[in-house]
């Protein structure tokens, strides 16, 4: 009888089957690795990641660090890591600027924004990005050979990159310091969203916050510093020397193109995040800040603003997902970005299993990670009970 009244429990029940359940997925899974294994072993082929730790024999046309041929694997997946993660970088924060802008222009009075942002939205929307992508890396190659380089503003533009005026210190340092900054800026951001931290009176927890990121700064300037070799000159400008331009910073036209084609494809739809961000601001909240004495730019980066971000932030959280994986498309233009890495990694040794398991896991923490950070402030700055819809 205990045993009937046992099998009985629509809980126990629930528990068996789902244990069952994901015992029978691991046993699909073991049985597919070991049969896997047997068929590579068949074949020749080895398993495991101990290739990692020898040498690649190819080069990366692009990397934050300096990588020659006889380098490890490991580390040209490193490498190809933290481009993918500058690149995200670089596209995330573009996107959102032009997007803001796009989005102000959509939700303004004057008529002409109105139409420009509109216009521009429904341009690059509609367009896929991998297109917009060929378009401005054939506008790069289309540029003068570097013997008629366009000089602007001490900067020489040509079809093999950008060279822009720099500081005279090594790739390395320039990593280093922006990872610093990058620090700072994360440290600052949890700060502000961090449950202990909120405890804090406003005004010290934007101290602390303001601290946390003039700390990263700090930390970029002393290794700027440190990677410094004295008695050298501080500053770097191009100049043409024959058929290739010396001295300056160089922004290869795989990498621009890539950058210029997330940041303008993203901005169109953050545009549109934007826009409904504010449309969800009801008008009466406006109408009472305004009735307080609040002059127009006070109601707006008080009151609008704060809780558009809020209205918008959870669809951003997917957007910037989504952008973060639209990097592997550097592909296409030859970016050493972590697809890339993987890619090659593959033809040149053989271990196709191992590095798409790398690439997934790569990826999976990244946006893991990204997600988690965003949906952290966005629990943070959330306003529990209130309603920030409204009737425009």
């Amino acid at each position: 009888m205990a045993g009937s009244t046992f099998w009985r429990s629509k809980s126990v029940r629930g528990i068996v089957l789902q244990g069952g359940f994901l015992a029978l997925i691991a046993a699909v899974v073991i049985g597919a690795t070991l049969t896997a294994r047997d068929t590579l072993a068949a074949q020749g082929l080895t398993s495991g990641f101990g290739f990692l730790r020898k040498a690649t024999g190819w080069e990366m046309n692009f990397s934050l660090l300096p990588t020659t041929t006889s380098d490890p694997y490991w580390w040209y997946l490193l490498m190809g890591l933290m481009n993918t993660l500058f690149m995200g970088l670089v596209g995330l924060t573009g996107a959102s600027v032009l997007g803001l802008i796009v989005g102000l222009m959509r939700s303004g009075r004057n008529p002409a924004a109105r139409l420009l942002g509109t216009l521009y939205i429904e341009l690059f929307r509609n367009l896929p990005l991998i297109l917009q992508l060929f378009f401005w890396y054939a506008m790069a190659n289309a540029l003068p050979a570097p013997r008629q380089s366009l000089e602007i503003g001490g900067a020489l533009v040509n079809a093999r990159g950008i060279y822009l005026p720099g500081l005279a210190i090594g790739p390395g340092t320039v990593a280093l310091a922006l990872l610093a900054v990058a620090s700072g800026a994360c440290l600052a951001v949890w700060v502000l969203a961090a449950r202990r931290f909120r405890r804090m009176e406003p005004q010290g927890q934007r101290r602390l916050s303001l601290a946390a990121l003039g700390a990263g700064l700090a930390l970029a300037a002393v290794t700027v510093l440190a990677g410094h070799e004295p008695g050298t000159a501080w500053t770097s400008w191009p100049a043409l020397a024959g058929l290739k331009v010396d001295g300056g910073f160089r922004i290869q036209p795989e990498v621009y193109a890539l950058a210029i084609a997330i940041m303008t494809y993203g901005a169109a739809y953050v545009g549109e995040i934007v826009r409904g961000g504010f449309k969800a601001v009801g008008r009466g909240q406006m109408e009472a800040a305004a009735a307080l004495g609040l002059s127009p730019w006070q109601v707006f980066s008080r009151v609008r603003m704060p809780l558009a971000f809020r209205a918008m932030l959870p669809i951003l959280i997917n957007q910037y997902v989504w952008l973060i994986k639209a990097t592997t498309l550097g592909i296409a233009v030859g970016f050493s970005d972590f697809f890339m890495v993987i890619a090659s990694s593959i033809n040149h040794s053989g271990q196709t299993f191992e590095f798409i398991a790398i690439l997934m896991g790569g990826f999976l923490l990244i946006n893991f990670s990204l997600a988690a950070v965003l949906n952290r402030l966005n629990r943070a700055i959330a306003l529990k009970g209130h309603q920030t819809t409204g009737v425009q």
